[in-house]
């Protein structure tokens, strides 16, 4: 009997010792997360990004940010890359994962280079004489296909260059900014062709215009080259996902191919 109170006071003991040291032991802390921007310790857990990453935010200044992160920079050949790539028909999804670049990033990087693009063309110059063009209207749409944008171009037929250009509708007051964006010796002297469209009547001089039907071949380089557009730039294509969503991007897509097309008719 004896034994047994011996035992039962010695598990007694231990379990007071155990419960006294659990007690004094403080609780383990959370790692502190100070914030990046203000240094304040007071951050709480806000989601994750999108590899998994944690996240946290700061209750002091309001700051987000990821814990442990592994920023990449991107190189300059990869930047050179993409820009080779926006010039052929291959979506930003696409670009970003043949890259390895994030998609926000890219989309970032392609919003600003679209919209530094010079909205004017600069052409060789050309000497007063006859200087023949073509002018046609190609149609596409922003957002939705409700949004029609009409892209206005003319080319010289002897150099191939486009030396002019307009996104607008299909009215008369496009086939102006059209007209005004050709260089002053076009304007001066050049006989252009056109299809049968109302606006070019009422805005290029009747003694240099020439409209005519797809049949005659005289407007078959300006044709061709809407094809050429089409297969080049995929917001142009009619039945596409990748389609603009803003007109900044769909302007600037444009004039990028576009001076491109011309700098590659430079060096041949």
């Amino acid at each position: 009997m004896t034994f047994l109170i011996n035992i039962f006071f010695w598990l007694l003991s231990g379990l007071l010792k155990y419960q006294s040291s659990t007690e004094q032991s403080p609780p383990p802390s959370s790692p502190p997360f100070p914030c990046p921007n203000c240094g304040s310790h007071h951050t709480i857990k806000n989601g994750s990004i999108h590899n998994g990453k944690p996240k946290r935010q700061c209750k002091e200044c309001g700051r987000q940010f990821v814990i442990n992160p592994t920023n990449k920079t991107v190189s300059d050949e990869t930047k050179q890359l993409i820009d080779k790539l926006l010039l052929e028909r291959i979506s930003l999804r696409g670009i970003a994962r043949v890259t390895g670049v994030s998609w926000s990033w890219l989309q970032n990087y392609v919003n600003n280079k679209l919209a530094a693009v010079p909205r004017q063309i600069k052409v060789s110059d050309k000497p007063k004489g006859k200087l023949v063009i073509e002018c046609d209207e190609m149609w596409s749409f922003v957002f939705s296909k409700t949004i029609k944008v009409y892209i206005w171009l003319a080319i010289d037929r002897n150099t191939r260059e486009i030396i002019g250009c307009y996104l607008g509708d299909r009215s008369r007051q496009s086939a102006k900014k059209l007209w005004a964006s050709l260089p002053g010796v076009y304007r001066q002297c050049a006989v252009a062709y056109t299809d049968f469209w109302e606006s070019y009547k009422t805005v290029i001089p009747s003694k240099r215009h020439r409209p005519v039907g797809k049949e005659t071949g005289q407007t078959n380089h300006i044709e061709r080259l809407n094809n050429t557009f089409r297969q080049r730039i995929s917001r142009l294509v009619r039945e596409s996902l990748s389609f603009s969503k803003k007109m900044e991007n769909h302007v600037g897509a444009v004039w990028y191919f576009i001076h491109d097309y011309n700098a590659q008719l430079a060096k041949d």
